[in-house]
């Protein structure tokens, strides 16, 4: 039987009109998403079927949407292949979509999971408030030429490290808004194809997230974890975890550990991963597995 793994994409990816097709056809994802405006007390839908853009990218907003948009796409794959979401094997998410992926392998409800997107959202941006930071992309270098760029472009105690692994030639680094600004330069000097700094709120996946971890560490002691009825690869350390102590503890440190996106489908595909399957909006992890393994087949169910 052909092994395959369900990915679920993370911050990012988010756009305006999200879910709106799957809501208005498909009574279990609409289903989802009333459910979540009630859950969270304020409009989710209308933000991620209408905006505005500004909104929505927002930390607070997106990931939330992101988290129930994802799950949308997946009833629409339960109604149209059912044998399919029966027959996966593995899962995984960037980041955020780690916690839609613990929901898809039973690890936790739906309604448990929200409310921790939320509050992880939620304690994220206010970290990411409390200090001017950024994050870079940097195309074209390996991971030693850009620590190295971090050891020389970093001043007088600034943060900037390596926060996503996303494939060959593509990692983010994270940080200051002061060093991510001076990153360029360095870059180009050391043969980068390009840098590009990302719409995001923060530095995320740096230690500037610190104080989002004592918030999302009361949040997930509330919360019952059970073990994955399927392996879910952790972003922390690219391997899956059963106890449900241990993923809790793995969640927490994810906030402000690098995102191991590459190392994760590099054990996917050595566990005999034939086929992944993107369930959410947009393309992104598709295109990360073309530079990874280009020969292995990524199909997409969008919400």
């Amino acid at each position: 039987m052909t092994k395959t793994a369900f990915l679920f994409p993370g911050q990012g990816a988010q756009t305006v009109g999200m879910g709106k097709q799957l809501y208005e056809t498909l009574p279990a994802a609409k289903s989802l998403f009333d459910s979540a405006n009630e859950i969270l007390g304020y409009d989710l839908a209308k933000i991620c079927f209408e905006g505005p853009a500004e909104e929505i990218n927002l930390t607070n907003r997106s990931q939330p949407g992101l988290f129930v948009s994802s799950l949308a796409a997946l009833e629409s794959l339960k109604q149209s292949s059912p044998e399919i979401v029966e027959s996966a094997q593995f899962a995984a998410g960037l980041s955020l979509g780690e916690y839609t992926a613990m929901v898809f392998a039973d690890a936790m409800s739906f309604e448990d999971g929200l409310r921790l997107v939320q509050q992880r959202g939620d304690a994220m941006q206010a970290a990411a408030d409390e200090v001017p930071s950024s994050m870079v992309s940097i195309l074209g270098l390996d991971v030693d030429a850009i620590n190295q760029i971090c050891d020389v472009v970093r001043q007088d105690g600034e943060v900037l490290q390596i926060a996503n692994l996303l494939c060959p030639g593509n990692i983010v680094v994270s940080g200051h808004k002061t060093a991510c600004a001076r990153v360029d330069g360095p870059a180009t000097e050391a043969g980068a194809m390009r840098t590009i700094e990302l719409t995001v709120a923060g530095a995320f996946h740096t230690s500037l997230m610190g104080s989002a971890v004592e918030k999302l560490t009361a949040a997930l002691a509330d919360v019952e974890i059970k073990p994955p009825r399927i392996p879910v690869i952790s972003n922390v350390d690219a391997q899956p975890h059963q106890a449900p102590d241990e993923i809790r503890e793995i969640l927490i440190q994810q906030v402000c550990s690098p995102v191991q996106w590459h190392p994760s489908m590099d054990y996917l595909i050595e566990q005999g991963v034939e086929t992944f399957y993107e369930i959410g909006t947009g393309k992104v992890l598709k295109g990360l597995l073309k530079r990874i393994n280009r020969k292995i087949p990524c199909e997409n169910v969008f919400a």
